[in-house]
């Protein structure tokens, strides 16, 4: 985890339990999603047809490459965040 300052044990389980519950609930909203737009509701077959599995391979190739971009726009940000805020405390220690 590159960018985090030295954990203890317990809070490096605090963040694996954080990451574990982001990625199930991500992983939820995804199934929901692309369930509801590309499985009918009156199922016609016991089996998914050819048409439905590509829907739902290319939602969720959606939703993984949406989710990506996310994290990559939030991790930028943040270290951004970051800069600006060492930046900041650097110019407050020479007022002082």
């Amino acid at each position: 985890m590159a960018g985090l300052p030295a954990l203890n044990d317990e809070q490096m389980k605090l963040v694996q339990d954080l990451e574990i519950e982001m990625l199930s609930d991500m992983y939820t909203r995804m199934t929901n999603s692309c369930h509801t737009k590309c499985i009918p509701t009156k199922y016609k077959d016991a089996e998914i047809g050819k048409g439905e599995a590509v829907c739902i391979d290319r939602c969720v190739a959606k939703y993984w490459e949406i989710h990506e971009r996310v994290g990559k726009k939030l991790q930028k940000m943040s270290s951004q965040d970051e800069e600006s805020l060492k930046k900041m405390m650097a110019e407050q220690g020479e007022v002082k």
